[in-house]
């Protein structure tokens, strides 16, 4: 028997007064559906590696599954150590484990981790299992890969480290994450692999986004964006759509849970999760 899906949310660190205010609201708001928790980014560089710590513990404290995201680009063994240490000393027992982005202008590999494998592995080692480890997985293969199968590989290696699960990079194919995770199982790696879960509401600056990080936006999907031009309402309720259909065929297929990105927003996850018929908030 299956277990019942995990379905997550992420968050990212507020810069200002007024953006705390905007997230705790937030997170009011999705805390009615009892994710089952709540991660938190780490900026490029460890540019929000303050208020990715103070925003966690905020949230532990509130009573609230926290999950820090901690990245190796610019960390050193002994800054993750302390942070490791700040984290386990308030009580916070998940991480997402993340090799990170380098700010343009510095090597990708500065600080003391190549790759999320060495930092999976320092974790464990320094830590035991005092923590619960996800790392990331891109079933349209990591941008910087130069192939399929050593992305797949680079994957393998983090589980091998450490890792407990995965959560993907966001896709609108569902096709390319069933074929990753098939493809990983014949690697014989066995660990959940939860799909990211991207709502649409803005086409300029997801088409930007997912030119970025090598995420396929669908040329059905772009001709019909593109079609709406300036009509956010139609943007949103098409991409509701068909977000929420590409989480029905997930999970129908097996997926262990759905992680959403929500971009500081309650609103579009919300809808997703009702078009959806995802779990109501326990009674």
């Amino acid at each position: 028997m299956h277990a019942a899906p995990v379905f997550s949310v992420e968050f990212s660190p507020p810069r200002n007064a007024e953006a705390v205010e905007k997230l705790r609201a937030t997170r009011a708001e999705l805390a009615r559906v009892a994710p089952a928790f709540y991660s938190v980014t780490f900026g490029a560089g460890g540019s929000t590696r303050e208020g990715t710590l103070s925003t966690a513990l905020e949230m532990h404290a509130a009573g609230l599954h926290a999950v820090p995201h901690i990245s190796g680009v610019a960390s050193t063994r002994a800054m993750v150590r302390e942070l490791l240490q700040t984290y386990r000393a308030a009580g916070i027992r998940h991480l997402v484990v993340l090799r990170g982005d380098a700010p343009s202008g510095m090597a990708g590999n500065a600080g003391d981790f190549r790759y999320a494998a060495d930092l999976v592995a320092q974790v464990r080692g320094d830590f035991g299992d005092a923590f619960r480890i996800e790392v990331a997985a891109y079933p349209e293969v990591h941008p910087q890969a130069r192939s399929p199968a050593e992305d797949l590989q680079n994957f393998v290696r983090k589980v091998r480290a450490g890792a407990d699960s995965a959560i993907t990079q966001y896709f609108y194919n569902a096709d390319a994450y069933l074929r990753f995770v098939d493809d990983v199982a014949r690697l014989d790696c066995h660990v959940p692999i939860v799909p990211g879960i991207m709502p649409i509401t803005n086409f300029t600056q997801l088409a930007r986004f997912s030119d970025q990080c090598g995420a396929e936006i669908p040329r059905w999907m772009r001709r019909r964006l593109e079609s709406f031009g300036d009509d956010r309402a139609s943007i949103r309720a098409f991409g509701a759509d068909v977000v929420a259909a590409l989480c029905q065929r997930l999970l129908a297929a097996g997926a262990p849970g759905l992680h959403f990105y929500t971009m500081n927003a309650a609103a579009p996850t919300l809808e997703i999760w009702r078009r959806a018929g995802l779990p109501a908030p326990p009674a």
